[in-house]
């Protein structure tokens, strides 16, 4: 199933995600790829951004935090 917060943004794939951790709060963490002319797939992967009490908060934070990363690389 495709996690329903999956977007694209200035050339990456974002697919956010949180896990639940053993205390019980929510990690937020991240997957962005990226395409070149001929198909091949980069990939970078970011794993407990923050914890967050909340599941959704995680998520948009791991987005909020992709639109970030992007920016940065130009």
């Amino acid at each position: 199933m495709q996690n329903s917060n999956t977007h694209n943004y200035n050339g990456y794939k974002v697919l956010p995600s949180a896990h639940r951790l053993p205390d019980g709060s929510f990690s937020s963490d991240l997957l962005l790829e990226r395409r070149d002319g001929t198909g091949e797939a980069t990939r970078y992967q970011f794993h407990v951004l923050d914890c967050f009490d909340d599941e959704h908060d995680a998520i948009v934070h791991s987005c909020r935090w992709a639109h970030e990363w992007v920016d940065c690389r130009g």
